[in-house]
């Protein structure tokens, strides 16, 4: 049975998503270089993993292009088709990739990513990085256009700066059109956006934050803490700087508070996390952790049904203080 979650609008915008999404990058099914980064996840599994995301209460799913060149999309959309939901019922973010791209470009190829998510419509379409041959104003100009031919609803973008972020804003803003989202990574061990002035100027413009890697690739949950031996089975991660020794005994402070949180809460860690993600600074972040088993779907779900005390908030801000 569905729960009914809270629900909160995606910056100044009639989008109501629950605070926590779906991200959908492991469904890339190895299409390219983005897509191997995950195993292939077979179409049974990803729509067994759909149907408990929607059934733990979430409304809202995030993909993009580069995810397997539109495998993610198609995978995504072919699952929710195979559950029943109707074009309306759920929402769908996903993202242009701008690499080695110009501003025209975005709506030469929006009828690529209509028809991988098809009958789905694109509730939210971003621009995945600010990488590409044109500046912010050409790029919005680009998808303002988009908005107003009613072939997208609305518009964020995704790992810009601050500076980036308040020029995307303004060139909307001409348009009559609000950016109502900044996609960038954001999690207790990775609090950079607190003091680079990205949740500053995504507050002050009325922008949500949207946080991926919420679970920092699995650290905050303390299993690699517990358990070294496993970071010998995570490929490339375990050459970054919080997967070396040096970073897991930084962290170690901060996966303790969450343990001692799991056990009074009667949660999980990765529950824990979640919650003080989407609560710490009110309604501003909402968060898409992925899921490769239906475990992870039902985890991510479960974060939504508590709430930490501000006590326990203030308590995990500060032991994680160290990684603004």
């Amino acid at each position: 049975m569905k729960q009914e979650i809270p629900l909160r609008k995606l910056g100044n915008s009639e989008m109501q998503v629950t605070p926590i999404g779906l991200g959908c990058w492991q469904f890339s099914k190895q299409q390219n270089m983005a897509g191997k980064f995950w195993p292939t996840i077979e179409n049974d599994l990803i729509t067994s993993i759909i149907k408990s995301s929607l059934e733990g209460g979430i409304n809202w799913f995030d993909t993009a292009e580069v995810y397997g060149n539109g495998a993610s999309e198609r995978a995504l959309s072919g699952a929710l088709s195979a559950v029943g939901k109707k074009p309306g019922e759920i929402m769908v973010a996903t993202k242009w990739w701008p690499m080695f791209r110009t501003a025209s470009n975005i709506p030469k190829t929006i009828h690529s990513r209509l028809d991988a998510l098809k009958p789905y419509p694109i509730d939210l379409y971003q621009v995945h990085q600010p990488w590409g041959f044109s500046n912010e104003k050409a790029e919005m100009d680009a998808m303002a256009r988009l908005v107003k031919e009613n072939r997208i609803k609305y518009v964020g973008v995704s790992n810009f700066s601050a500076s980036q972020m308040r020029s995307a804003w303004e060139a909307l803003q001409k348009h009559g059109i609000n950016l109502i989202s900044n996609q960038v990574r954001y999690n207790l061990l990775d609090r950079k956006i607190e003091s680079n002035g990205i949740l500053q100027t995504a507050k002050e413009l009325g922008i949500s934050i949207i946080a991926y890697s919420p679970l920092a690739q699995g650290l905050v949950t303390g299993k690699f803490h517990d358990n070294p031996q496993l970071l010998k089975n995570i490929g490339m991660r375990k050459y970054t700087p919080q997967f070396k020794s040096s970073g897991l005994e930084k962290s170690r402070p901060v996966i303790k508070c969450v343990q001692e949180l799991a056990i009074k809460y009667n949660v999980s860690p990765s529950q824990i996390a979640l919650n003080w993600l989407i609560n710490f600074h009110g309604e501003t972040v909402v968060a898409i952790p992925g899921a490769t088993k239906e475990s992870h779907a039902n985890e991510n779900t479960g974060a939504m049904t508590f709430t930490l005390s501000d006590d326990d908030l203030a308590l995990l801000d500060k032991k994680s203080s160290i990684f603004r």
